[in-house]
């Protein structure tokens, strides 16, 4: 074997072990889901978006909730039977309210127990499909999102407000547009909120939640943690399985070019005993 060869064959191994270890992570994910159907008695479905950027030729690339999230959901919803219930698990920073809707209308929509699952973070879009479950489970520290729409990057509420501040003869007929655009969509989320939580609490209270996430009460990052929800009458768990967070670990963080911040020993730590293998005796 030449010099060349070696060189060749260490070329092929480095190129095809990326994609073993994606082949062999999705195969993971696979037989946890399928553990977690098996436990759950459910159809389980994920939504996972990485927030943090990826490279791609030098390029930052980001996921958010797009059609191709809603149409791959809905057909998951559309093959679960009727009386099996669906599991959704969420990690998403939002995304298109359009697709987030459908996706929310479609959970509603199925007949048995709904539940969505938020390990981390469901913001925006990813709060108002969780408006739609029948349960929303989080972890302790887990949080949701104000779901006010955004118009052009900045939130309507605040275009509109900024619209009102002056003379109309002082505003430019740019901010006039924006300032209708915003007033309609803030009517129609805080509209689909309603019909979201119809059923879940009465009217009126579901028309305070409503124009409390709709309206701009809070910056568009606020987050809500499980305590508030139950205070606005969401009905959140924080009894959050392990499977799911073992689960979640399946979904790494692309790698970066820099090395992230945070380390630590990835072992359960318990109290007492006998010192650990990185523990040093007192």
């Amino acid at each position: 074997m030449t010099i060349f060869d070696i060189f060749f064959l260490f070329f092929m191994i480095s190129a095809l072990q990326p994609v073993l270890q994606q082949r062999m992570l999705e195969a993971m994910r696979t037989r946890k889901i399928a553990q977690i159907e098996r436990e759950r008695g459910s159809r389980v479905i994920t939504m996972i978006h990485r927030q943090e950027t990826m490279r791609l030729l030098g390029f930052p690339v980001m996921r958010f909730i797009d059609i191709h999230d809603s149409e791959a959901i809905i057909r998951a919803i559309q093959m679960t039977d009727r009386n099996v219930p669906i599991d959704l698990i969420i990690h998403t920073p939002g995304g298109l309210v359009l697709a987030a809707l459908q996706i929310a209308r479609a959970l509603k929509r199925h007949p048995a127990k709904t539940t969505v699952f938020v390990p981390h973070y469901a913001m925006s879009g990813g709060t108002l499909i969780a408006l739609a479950a029948d349960e929303i489970v989080m972890c302790e520290h887990s949080v949701l999102g104000p779901v006010d729409p955004q118009v052009n990057q900045w939130p309507a509420a605040s275009i509109v407000r900024a619209a009102e501040s002056k003379p109309v003869e002082h505003v430019e007929d740019r901010t006039l547009i924006l300032a209708d655009v915003s007033r309609k969509a803030i009517v129609q989320v805080q509209t689909a909120v309603e019909e979201l939580l119809d059923g879940k609490m009465p009217k009126e209270k579901a028309k305070e939640v409503a124009a409390l996430l709709a309206q701009g009460t809070w910056t568009h990052d606020y987050p809500i943690t499980p305590e508030q929800a139950r205070e606005l009458g969401l009905p959140v768990s924080t009894d959050m399985p392990e499977a799911v967070l073992e689960l979640m670990s399946l979904y790494p963080q692309p790698v970066r070019m820099q090395p992230g911040g945070v380390e630590y020993i990835p072992e359960p730590r318990h109290g007492g005993g006998m010192p650990g293998r990185f523990e040093r005796e007192a």
